[in-house]
């Protein structure tokens, strides 16, 4: 499991953010499919449960680009 961990963070650490904005559309477009193909019964616990999840995860990472925006400056302008 470390190697695999590993793996992903030489790729992150690889990649642009147009990078990995590709992986992010195409892990929601995979969603979108899954979500797509659920029975009519398993579709509002799924959204619910998508909804939290986004929730706590969209949180912390609007915090980390805020506390980026206003304690530093873009480096184009440095």
């Amino acid at each position: 499991m470390k190697k695999l961990f590993g793996y992903a963070d030489a790729y992150i650490q690889q990649s642009d953010w147009k990078t990995l904005a590709m992986l992010k559309f195409c892990l929601a477009s995979i969603g979108v499919l899954i979500g797509v193909s659920l029975p009519k019964k398993g579709k509002k616990p799924a959204m619910i449960t998508a909804g939290i999840l986004f929730a706590v995860t969209y949180v912390p990472l609007m915090a980390k680009i805020f506390r980026i925006v206003f304690e530093k400056k873009c480096p184009e302008e440095q």
